[in-house]
């Protein structure tokens, strides 16, 4: 097992309120993407954004080697005590981010605060839907030379980066067509390029290697999980089975939403964060004042009833959810 150094930390709260963010964004992305999309809560809080293994400026101590899912928890653990001192975090992580928010979660309860999913998955070959990429690896002999060379054409250009992560919207008129949208992606393709591709092979290796479905009963800290029900890139219905799985959990489903919903629905998706976020601060209870017990019972209590104003605000809610549910098988 070798030793991953810790994430680079990119930073881009202003630090006006005393709430932690930690952001991490999903496969080929890069951290500056959250730049423009970060959620307005947590723009304002001492947030920073880390990249995923091998996204650059993340570089793999030994190039191209996967790295372990206990490696990958202990690597963002040290960095999340070297940059907040050891004081717990709010997580949030997007697509392949989620997956990662959640290793962490199980690993390492005592740095995570809550964590919000978004678009997020558990199984890192999403059941037997896994992405071209990653079939691409597993062809003998041949697979890393195909993907070199497919992600190298993907990135060659401005359009051709674009129009290969079209899929990503559910509406192609949403903003993500807009100068913000484009600024922001041009950005991540510049990071990309600056990535080793055997690099990025070994993170997609270690995520269609990984799965989280057995252990998500283990996480107990407040979670809240963003659906796009259109989404593409992630089943939705496997989004709702990691939602089945997990003890504490508020889910919202949007409707006409794909992969990115901070960025097909960014006004929406932001006041449902930031109503998520401002929920844990209400009933954050400090050592010594009450037990964790009755702190606990009040988590789950203001969950319940958040999802029921979710429900008649963004018309998706947690209702759905659980019709949605009986539809997911339970055996891993």
């Amino acid at each position: 097992m070798m030793t991953l150094t810790p994430p680079p930390a990119h930073w881009i709260g202003s630090g006006e309120i005393q709430q932690n963010f930690v952001l991490i964004h999903g496969m080929v992305m890069a951290p500056s993407f959250w730049e423009a999309y970060a959620p307005a809560a947590v723009r304002h809080g001492q947030s920073l954004a880390y990249p995923l293994p091998g996204h650059h400026p993340w570089h793999l101590d030994k190039p191209g080697q996967s790295p372990q899912a206990q490696e990958v928890a202990s690597a963002y653990a040290s960095a999340i005590r070297r940059d907040f001192g050891g004081e717990p975090v709010n997580l949030v992580g997007h697509s392949t981010g989620g997956f990662v928010a959640l290793l962490i979660a199980r690993d390492y309860p005592e740095l995570v605060k809550s964590v919000i999913l978004i678009g997020a998955f558990a199984c890192g070959r999403f059941e037997g839907q896994e992405r071209l990429a990653a079939r691409l690896l597993r062809v003998p002999h041949v697979g890393p030379y195909l993907f070199r060379q497919f992600f190298n054409r993907w990135i060659a250009t401005p359009e051709q980066f674009r129009w290969g992560s079209i899929e990503c919207v559910y509406d192609k008129n949403c903003p993500w067509q807009n100068e913000k949208a484009t600024e922001a992606m041009e950005e991540v393709r510049q990071q990309l390029a600056r990535a080793r591709p055997e690099d990025i092979a070994a993170c997609i290796r270690f995520m269609s290697d990984t799965s989280l479905l057995h252990d998500l009963a283990k996480i107990t800290v407040p979670v809240l999980n963003i659906v796009g029900n259109n989404d593409a890139i992630v089943p939705p219905a496997h989004q709702l089975r990691v939602s089945r799985l997990m003890k504490r959990v508020q889910t919202v489903i949007l409707n006409n939403c794909g992969h990115l919903p901070m960025v097909e629905h960014q006004e929406r998706t932001e006041r449902i964060i930031g109503s998520f976020i401002d929920t844990m601060e209400a009933i954050h209870v400090q050592p010594g004042v009450r037990g964790t017990s009755f702190a606990r019972s009040a988590v789950d209590d203001t969950l319940r009833l958040l999802a029921a104003a979710t429900q008649r605000r963004e018309q998706t809610g947690f209702s759905r959810v659980q019709s949605h549910r009986t539809q997911c098988s339970t055996s891993a």
